[in-house]
C-alpha cells in the first residue's frame, strides 16, 4: 500500500501558522533568474534584486490553510535592476531559508506592481499568500 497523507483544513492551518510564525522580523529577498530546485539548493547566478521586511507578524492567521502577509517594509533603493521572478523568505537572522516561490504580478506567491525592476527604485508588494499543501 503506497502512502498518501491528506491534512484536514484544521492541521494545514495550523502547519501553515507554524511555517509563517518563523517569518516574523524575517526578510523577504526578490530575485531574478529561474528559482532552484529546492528552498535548500543554493543561489547560484540569480541577482539580488531587492530586500524587504516582514512585520514583527508576518503573517494574519491561516484558514484553510491559506494565510496573507500583514503589511511588509518596502525596499527604498532596489539593489540591482532585473525582472523579478522568485523570492526566498528568510528567518529575522538573515541566514535561515523558510522557503522560495513565485513572483509575478497576479496569480504568483508575491504579486508586485511590475516585475521589472531598477537599481535604486523602491520595491513594494502588492499582495503575498501562503498556502500549505494538503497533500
Amino acid at each position: 500500500m503506497s502512502l498518501n497523507p491528506k491534512l484536514s483544513n484544521a492541521a494545514a492551518s495550523a502547519a501553515a501558522d507554524a511555517v509563517l510564525a518563523l517569518l516574523n522580523s524575517g526578510y523577504l529577498r526578490i530575485y531574478d533568474g529561474s528559482q532552484p530546485a529546492t528552498a535548500d539548493t543554493a543561489i547560484g547566478a540569480q541577482n539580488l534584486l531587492a530586500e524587504l521586511r516582514f512585520n514583527a507578524t508576518a503573517f494574519a492567521g491561516a484558514a484553510n490553510g491559506v494565510a496573507a502577509a500583514n503589511s511588509i517594509t518596502p525596499d527604498s533603493t532596489a539593489d540591482a535592476t532585473g525582472t523579478a521572478s522568485w523570492f526566498r523568505a528568510f528567518k529575522s537572522d538573515g541566514t535561515t531559508v523558510i522557503f522560495d516561490g513565485t513572483v509575478g504580478t497576479s496569480g504568483a506567491n508575491l504579486n508586485l506592481n511590475s516585475v521589472a525592476i531598477s537599481a535604486g527604485a523602491a520595491v513594494s508588494v502588492s499582495s503575498f499568500s501562503y498556502t500549505q499543501s494538503k497533500t
